[in-house]
């Protein structure tokens, strides 16, 4: 598992030399290492008076428990818990495991191994309190670090505005760290809007077993959102925390009984279930991606003005353009290109999100965390709050915006000749979409506003870096992505393929040579870099690939060294075959995931012996930190990398690649869903399909007019004996010598659609009519 952060700020700047700043932190860290916890009590509590009640031989639920600490004053302890509910002695272990379960739901305050705090408002089940501040001590859960190392919590019971967050104080010399999931009493300082300062005042521990639970709540029960989970909770009386039938919840699990369903606390309230805002919200929670940002990042962003030109380049006469799909949310990149001699000067301005983000701030701090934006069809979860996403470092035509920039020049055939960074303020001439900019070039006319010959000039660049590409040889693979298409109530209306054209492959040849001059303008300054990396395939996966593609009576190259090239000609080879969308998406499956590294490692897929991202420093913490250490190598400003951050790269590298990870997961997850929701009302529908997996308990299908997936069981195949062929990927009927393959075509009836997990499931058409379903084993080769 990835580190949650990075390790300790003053630990790290003194390793690399150190700030002053640094340094300052590191000695106040010791000195409040020394200095023992506060206590709870700064005064003897007195003990509350209790009345012995007549004995019973069931224990109280915790709402009775709560209740009674609520309307009585003082320190109560077991001992008089037990003699108020008039429980006999061989209750007292069962009473002690309730009351540890109560510490850790944070509504009560423990004083002490035995005792707890009276007092407060009593009610019939527990309510999280709602009030402006947070009080003065109460429990917190840790749940990550911030970008020093430190733990940061947050309050249990919380319903007011916003979330608060708890910068917790290294525990004591000797004592073991904060771990995620800890839950401690802490003594609480407001520090202003949602940030409090937390100290340890008694670590409470961490739920045995716990489990985090999101799923639908229904008739006491709660149903996971999970398609993986496939056991029900039950939510017992008091511990529904207000939610109401159909709404999705967060719950997390409790002790069981050893009876029937495992019991679960709802913690949390997440809306209606088939509201179409839903099913973004469900992978947001499912995958734990931060979507609220804290007041003091919100001021930060607030408080962002326009940049002043000062010693910037003017580049507010050059007709820069952004070029974005028509969804898209933010404009964080813009183009210029002209004639140069034989060959061509290109432009490239990115937002100067380096200016309004600097180290070590609440914005930053947020930045990291969440280290990248989550695109779903209906919603972003943005890497930056709006004010500077959609504001200052948008850039937006006809304002001035501060921006870092690359100037490149390159020969007729796309061959670099030299590039120069710079900070500079620009003003867009113009926001395109990639649709508008085609249609002008085929056309033979320009946007709106734009002089004559500016979209000649883009393509006659574009073509002299796609001649060098091609030269060079890269992996590009035809695998449309699919769009979701709503309404305005968020309702889905259909799924399309995203147009692949060659205005997107404009962009990103730009995009591709200002990051490789990025990594080698670090390089050449002798600058930390966060290298975007991709490794050539494993041999395991080649050698799968290849029986893979024998098959299909295909090869690949049998080299030692694999390129790029080889792939390319490989997917040329079946272009027009019918099982060239199963080749492409089997070519992927066998490729190395991409990743961030602060060691030059290349980039296998593009062919490039050095890579780094630079261009979208909006939605990238990776592109953030290039240009930190951009502005600090080319002396552009006193904002760039510093220190710390530059020893704490190999730890920052390994949590971005998870948050992207986890992003591209949620993502996919959405799109899943969404469209299960639009298949559920054609449930009995007969699609065109192709088999794109097989395994021992069925089939999987793809279907071509959404890209769909589905699963068909084994009992919705025909009747027959079917030997499942995992080498050769088919099912071989041994009554009908009947032949299933991977990539073949096949008629599958949808049966059900389930939205809420984003599962569908198919029978198969034979002959016109739906395979019958029967039970019975399949013998496997």
């Amino acid at each position: 598992m990835p580190r949650m952060g990075p390790p300790a700020k003053g630990q790290k700047a003194k390793k690399a030399g150190g700030t002053q700043r640094a340094a300052r932190k590191s000695n106040a860290k010791r000195r409040a290492d020394d200095v023992a916890a506060p206590k709870v009590e700064t005064a003897p509590l007195p003990r509350a008076r209790v009345k012995a009640a007549p004995r019973r031989d069931t224990l109280p639920s915790k709402t009775e428990i709560r209740d009674f600490l609520a309307t009585t004053g003082g320190r109560v302890s077991k001992t008089e818990i037990a003699k108020h509910f008039g429980l006999p002695t061989e209750q007292r272990p069962a009473l002690r495991q309730l009351l540890s379960e109560i510490k850790l739901d944070g509504t009560t305050a423990p004083m002490g191994k035995r005792s707890f705090v009276g007092g407060g408002t009593p009610g019939a089940k527990p309510v999280r309190a709602v009030r402006e501040t947070l009080p003065e001590t109460g429990v917190v859960e840790i749940f990550g670090t911030d970008p020093d190392g430190d733990p940061i919590a947050r309050p249990l019971n919380w319903e007011g505005a916003g979330r608060p967050v708890v910068y917790m104080h290294p525990e004591r010399r000797g004592q073991t760290a904060l771990a995620t999931g800890e839950r401690v009493l802490a003594r609480l300082k407001h520090l202003g809007g949602d940030k409090y300062e937390g100290r340890t005042l008694k670590r409470l521990g961490q739920p045995q077993d716990r489990k985090r639970i999101l799923g639908v709540f229904q008739d006491g029960r709660i149903i996971p959102t999970d398609r993986r989970q496939k056991a029900e909770w039950a939510v017992p009386p008091g511990e529904e925390g207000g939610a109401k039938g159909g709404e999705i919840v967060l719950a997390e699990s409790l002790p069981s009984t050893g009876f029937g369903l495992r019991p679960a606390r709802i913690v949390e309230r997440l809306g209606v279930v088939g509201e179409p805002r839903s099913v973004s919200l469900i992978c947001i929670h499912t995958h734990g991606i931060p979507d609220i940002f804290t007041a003091e990042a919100e001021r930060e962003a607030e408080a962002a003005r326009e940049v002043a030109l000062g010693t910037r380049t003017d580049l507010r006469d050059i007709p820069l353009v952004t070029i974005d799909g028509d969804d898209a949310r933010d404009f964080d990149d813009a183009i210029f290109a002209e004639p140069d001699g034989d060959g061509w000067r290109i432009i490239v301005a990115i937002a100067d999100v380096a200016h309004y983000v600097t180290p070590g701030s609440a914005l930053d701090r947020e930045a990291w965390t969440r280290g990248n934006s989550v695109y779903f069809p209906d919603r972003v979860v943005p890497m930056l709050p709006e004010a500077l996403s959609n504001g200052w470092c948008s850039l937006r035509p006809n304002e001035n915006r501060g921006c870092l920039f690359v100037e490149m020049r390159f020969d007729g055939q796309g061959n670099k000749q030299s590039h120069r960074f710079g900070r500079g303020l620009m003003r867009s001439a113009a926001r395109l979409t990639y649709e508008e900019v085609q249609a002008a070039q085929d056309a033979g006319e320009e946007p709106q506003g734009l002089a004559a010959g500016h979209m000649g000039r883009l393509y006659g660049a574009f073509r002299a870096l796609l001649s060098a590409r091609e030269r060079r040889g890269t992996l590009e693979l035809d695998l449309p992505e699919r769009r979701v298409l709503l309404d305005a109530e968020g309702n889905v209306t259909g799924v399309v393929p995203r147009p692949r054209l060659d205005s997107h492959r404009l962009i990103e040849e730009f995009m591709v040579a200002a990051n490789v001059c990025a990594a080698e303008e670090l390089e050449r300054l002798s600058q930390p870099c966060m290298y975007r990396v991709h490794a050539p395939p494993s041999d395991e996966k080649l050698k799968s690939l290849r029986e893979f593609l024998g098959t299909l009576d295909l090869t690949l190259a049998a080299t030692s060294t694999i390129r790029p090239s080889h792939f390319a000609a490989l997917l040329e080879k079946v272009k027009d075959r019918p099982e060239a969308r199963m080749v492409n998406e089997t070519v992927l499956r066998s490729q190395s995931q991409a990743a961030y590294e602060p060691d030059n490692l290349g980039h296998f897929g593009l062919a490039l012996s050095r890579y780094a991202h630079f261009t979208s420093p909006i939605r990238r913490y990776a592109d953030l930190l290039v240009h930190r250490a951009l502005v600090r190598g080319l002396k552009l400003g006193g904002d760039g990398l510093t220190e710390a951050e530059a020893a704490r790269f190999p730890d920052t590298a390994e949590h971005i690649t998870a948050t992207e990870r986890r992003a591209a997961a949620a993502e996919r997850e959405a799109v899943d869903r969404f469209l299960a929701a639009y298949l559920a009302e054609r449930v009995g529908a007969v699609f065109a399909a192709r088999v794109s997996g097989i395994h021992a308990f069925g089939l999987f299908v793809t279907l071509d007019e959404t890209g769909a997936s589905g699963f068909v069981p084994m009992k919705a195949l025909p009747q027959d004996f079917w030997i499942v062929e995992e080498g050769n990927r088919r099912l071989l009927g041994r009554q009908s010598r009947q032949v299933i393959a991977l990539g073949d075509p096949v008629e599958a009836r949808l049966r059900e659609a389930n939205g809420q997990t984003g599962s569908l499931l198919f029978e198969l058409q034979m002959g016109g009519k739906p395979a019958p379903m029967r039970g019975g084993r399949k013998r496997k080769a």
